[in-house]
């Protein structure tokens, strides 16, 4: 019996806690094998990024054949996609396949590095989220993709629901992590909007949450679970990571992957 397997095409982070390398790791924790495609290479820590290498589209393309030579996808997760002619390769590719999809629009460092050219706002909506089962954009990229302000969960709500109707999603998930009290994340699956709620923990240590969190939705995707259900385990899962995230590095430290698995190992 094959294991179950997810796909992540996204940039890489050189400090381990973000990008490809998150995606991978949390993959690994649902016990799905995890597969890469870079769109991006970061040269970057926990204090942010120092520079960034565009893999060029032909070799993008020639990574994605690889896969699909050779290797079974059940559930595909994009991050970093820099440019409109990456974003539209990548989505022809999804389209063709008809897999779960999660969308994570990967715009801006938590440092405030930009990861994507402005041109390819557009391109995402255009190429990438008519394919995904679920967008999961935070509030910062939400208001930018939607040009709107969120300040309440009604926002969110109203936010989740425009991901559907106006910008072609078939789900959304709008991450409340930076509004105050408790951590809630909206989630709308075309038909019924869901609200999920854990206690926010103090850190500043969060460095990688938004890829971490999207690829456990992916993984559970893989393993057959329904999109609620995924959502429901991946958002305790990430909250775990944040919990006990590690003191790394001199900037944001990241979380931590194997956070469930603590006193597990000896």
């Amino acid at each position: 019996m094959r294991p179950y397997t997810a796909l992540t095409i996204a940039g890489s982070d050189s400090g381990g806690g973000a990008g490809i390398q998150a995606d991978i790791k949390t993959m690994e924790e649902w016990q799905v094998y995890g597969m890469s495609v870079l769109t991006s290479l970061t040269a970057q820590n926990t204090m942010g990024v120092r520079e960034v290498h565009h893999v060029p589209v032909p070799f993008l393309t020639a990574q994605l054949k690889s896969i699909e030579e050779d290797l079974p996808v059940d559930a595909i997760k994009t991050g970093m996609i820099s440019s409109k002619e990456a974003a539209r390769t990548v989505g022809e590719w999804i389209g063709a396949r008809r897999k779960p999809y999660v969308c994570d629009p990967v715009m801006v460092t938590a440092s405030g590095h930009p990861l994507m050219e402005e041109e390819t706002r557009e391109a995402l909506s255009e190429y990438l989220f008519p394919h995904a089962d679920v967008v999961t954009p935070n509030i910062p990229e939400a208001e930018t993709l939607l040009g709107m302000s969120i300040k309440t969960e009604a926002d969110m709500e109203e936010a989740a629901g425009l991901f559907v109707e106006k910008l072609g999603s078939r789900g959304a998930l709008i991450k409340g992590g930076h509004l105050e009290g408790e951590a809630v994340d909206v989630l709308y699956d075309g038909e019924i909007m869901r609200t999920y709620r854990e206690a926010r923990i103090k850190t500043d240590n969060t460095h990688g949450t938004g890829c971490t969190y999207a690829s456990a939705i992916a993984a559970n995707l893989a393993r057959g679970r329904t999109l609620p259900a995924a959502v429901e385990k991946s958002k305790h899962f990430i909250t775990e990571a944040i919990r006990h995230s590690f003191d790394l590095g001199s900037g944001s430290g990241p979380t931590n992957h194997w956070a469930g698995r603590i006193g597990e190992i000896k």
